[in-house]
């Protein structure tokens, strides 16, 4: 795969990943626009790897909190705050997990990576975004994290393995709609992307095991460095500008994007 190429998949889906803009889609319409060939499982993997770095880094105090959790959760024992998020986290996850694995067993993933779905999905998600960004009120913090408000974001979770929905986005609009803060419904959704992109990992990755070797292996070592480099940047720069900005700038690039995808589908 040449160099280049590379680089330009590990970058749209570094940058991508966590601005509420929908990195599945960016990723199915870069060959689908350029003439690019796919670039395959192993660098879907790979970017996907280097994007989970970056988020487990950025918010690594909450991220050290879910590892001392997860274990007392599997024992049974939510004793505190480190086993209560990670229990939150596993309610969250469990929709989009049994949801993504039934669409991946029939088939239905691969029938809706098309350029028409792609663009009603990021037009209508961007305006529901909108909505739910202008609608929702501001009374709660992430630190206040309820069961029933981790399973109503995961519930809308699922609508991200639609391409073009945006899985951050979705979820922030669930957030939002819920009344957390802006900043707390960023957060929230990206701490729910560390077990989903570890779990679609492990699901797409024994696949991608097949197929790798010494090239392949150069090659996604590549992607994932990018990609983490991307992705950290695009995650610090979104989260500081919703200090003063709200998610508008977000849902103008997706109506512009999927008006033009729609005119580049049906003309």
């Amino acid at each position: 795969m040449p160099l280049l190429h590379l680089i330009l998949v590990a970058l749209v889906q570094g940058i991508t990943e966590f601005l509420p803009i929908s990195s599945s889609g960016h990723l199915i319409l870069l060959p689908a626009l350029t003439g690019l060939q796919d670039q395959g499982q192993v660098i879907d993997v790979a970017v996907h790897v280097g994007t989970l770095g970056a988020v487990m880094l950025y918010f690594r105090a909450e991220t050290v909190r879910l590892f001392r959790g997860a274990p007392k959760l599997f024992r049974g024992r939510i004793e505190d705050q480190d086993s209560w998020l990670a229990l939150c986290l596993f309610i969250a996850t469990v929709p989009v997990v049994l949801a993504g694995l039934i669409l991946h067993l029939t088939g239905f993933d691969a029938l809706m990576r098309s350029v028409e779905i792609i663009g009603w999905s990021t037009l209508i998600f961007g305006f529901v975004l909108f909505w739910t960004d202008r609608r929702g009120e501001t009374e709660k913090s992430a630190e206040g994290w309820s069961l029933r408000d981790a399973l109503v974001m995961g519930l809308w979770q699922m609508l991200a393995l639609v391409p073009g929905t945006s899985r951050s986005g979705v979820t922030i609009s669930a957030g939002r709609i819920l009344g957390y803060q802006r900043a707390d419904a960023a957060k929230l959704a990206m701490l729910m992307s560390i077990p989903t992109i570890m779990a679609s990992g492990v699901l797409v990755g024994a696949d991608a095991v097949a197929h790798l070797n010494g090239p392949a292996l150069g090659e996604a070592a590549i992607a994932a460095a990018f990609a983490f480099l991307a992705a950290l940047g695009a995650l610090a720069f979104m989260m500081r500008l919703l200090r003063s900005v709200s998610f508008t700038p977000y849902v103008i690039y997706r109506v512009f994007l999927g008006i033009a995808l729609l005119i580049y589908a049906y003309a």
